[in-house]
């Protein structure tokens, strides 16, 4: 994309933990919209590991490799601002002394993610997995000069946590009470245009679903902190009296294979609609939706339906596919406890049920369906939801930082010592080592190795450009929520 030459207008690197392509979960997703809606406004440049497979002519696009430190380092010499999230500082450690304000997205809170991901391994394994996320965390909080999350919840949550770290102090404090320029809330947004149905995907198309049929809709993936096994539950009660209803999963395997491991929720999940007789007959399993797609299967349902179980998780989570439903007008079942429940029932778009109440969902979900024309009666309840949740409205504190940059007050002040991630603990190689056999053979097996010997052997600095397959690279969970 060609830019004016407009020195004024300040070029923004915003660095995606994942590649951007027709398949994509949160985090891909997230820098993909940033993108599109900063790019009003300043020169972006999008950056993912891996080649592009979408393309827009609103900004321009780059892959960096991430066992090779150059072309990033490149694409940050050349930007004014630098947006970046999660293991980015483990991977690629010149990040943490660029001379250029950097913002650090927190809106998915992995530290925490994880410790349900990995909560049936042994306690010396999850420990070792957390110490290393505690230290990439801490180093986050360490270098940013700006940061956002996803709700007001969750910035209450990251408060704390730079307030444990220092960050917040006479420095910030001084002129800015709010602490709003330090962190401030960015949550996932909508698109600024109705979802369009463009073809059929669901109803006379896939396998045992009529055009009559009424169809709830699972959207997104189904994460370990996920209840799929209610929902399902539940329809089993709900088809004895309408027999035409049918649930439908939108995604069971992550389309960033390479980091994220698949889920025994979903195999649990699986499992439950075989036992109960109802599996290609009125639950059925997708492997994943293009983004690009994924309208028309949002316009061709009755019901958007999200449970989740009561955890830790759920008190600081923000439910991105609730927002999928918001946009197209779709009445929502789902369990209470995060920011999205709130939503749906501050603004009456569905119902909000109890953790793990198979009778409460089954009586939620007959409840909406016996309601006639459900769509039209919601409609005007959405409409003025989803005008709030735009990206280019949502967007603004990030965009005032990208054209007004600025440096943490405390930046010369505050700990300077380089926070160094432990190696992978000796006990956990063997299992990392068949991880990287089964992913990418013996080719990312030694790369890997080498990585690890040089992690453990070699300088510190440059040890850390490693392969994210090899045997030194922290667990990390892409799936966002």
């Amino acid at each position: 994309m060609d830019y004016p030459n407009d020195p004024c207008i300040n070029r923004v690197l915003l660095i995606s933990p994942e590649v951007v392509a027709e398949r994509m979960a949160g985090p891909a997703i997230r820098y993909w919209e940033m993108a599109r809606a900063l790019s009003d406004s300043v020169k972006v440049t999008l950056a993912m590991p891996g080649k592009p497979a979408l393309r827009s002519e609103r900004f321009c696009q780059e892959s960096y490799e991430e066992d090779n430190h150059r072309a990033l380092a490149r694409l940050v010499e050349e930007a004014d601002v630098v947006v970046a999230s999660g293991y980015l500082l483990y991977k690629f450690p010149f990040l943490r002394s660029i001379p250029k304000p950097l913002a650090i997205d927190l809106y998915d809170p992995f530290i925490l993610e994880n410790l349900e991901i990995h909560s049936t391994r042994s306690m010396r394994a999850q420990r070792a997995i957390h110490q290393i996320d505690l230290q990439v965390l801490n180093d986050l909080l360490q270098r940013g000069d700006f940061f956002f999350c996803a709700s007001e919840k969750q910035r209450d949550f990251w408060l704390g946590m730079l307030a444990a770290s220092g960050r917040i102090n006479p420095h910030t404090y001084l002129g800015d009470r709010t602490l709003r320029r330090l962190i401030d809330v960015i949550p996932f947004g909508l698109p600024p245009d109705p979802p369009k149905h463009e073809r059929r995907v669901l109803r006379g198309v896939h396998s045992n679903i009529t055009p009559q049929d009424r169809i709830i809709l699972w959207g997104g993936g189904i994460w370990e902190w996920f209840d799929p096994l209610t929902a399902i539950r539940a329809v089993a009660k709900v088809i004895e009296s309408r027999p035409g209803v049918k649930l439908f999963f939108m995604g069971t395997r992550h389309p960033n294979v390479e980091d994220v491991p698949p889920m025994r929720r979903c195999a649990q999940a699986i499992e439950l609609a075989r036992n109960l007789g109802l599996y290609g007959s009125h639950v059925f399993f997708n492997d994943w939706v293009p983004y690009e797609d994924r309208e028309n299967y949002l316009l061709e349902s009755d019901i958007g339906i999200s449970l989740h179980f009561d955890c830790l998780e759920t008190r600081l989570a923000f439910r991105t596919r609730i927002l999928d439903y918001i946009w197209a007008g779709l009445p929502i079942v789902t369990t209470k406890g995060d920011a999205m429940s709130q939503l749906v029932q501050q603004y009456s778009l569905g119902k909000v049920v109890d953790y793990e109440d198979v009778e409460q969902v089954a009586a939620a979900l007959l409840e909406l369906l016996s309601v006639p024309n459900l769509r039209e009666t919601y409609r005007a309840r959405f409409e003025e939801v989803a005008r709030q949740w735009r990206w280019d409205r949502i967007i603004h504190p990030l965009e005032e930082f990208c054209q007004h940059p600025w440096f943490a007050a405390d930046r010369h002040f505050r700990p300077r010592a380089e926070i160094r991630p432990p190696l992978t603990p000796w006990w956990l190689l063997p299992a990392q080592a068949r991880r990287a056999l089964q992913r990418g053979g013996l080719k990312v097996l030694l790369r890997g190795a080498r990585s690890y010997l040089r992690r453990r052997f070699g300088n510190f600095t440059r040890s850390l450009k490693h392969d994210k397959e090899g045997m030194g690279e922290p667990e990390q969970h892409g799936g966002g929520q």
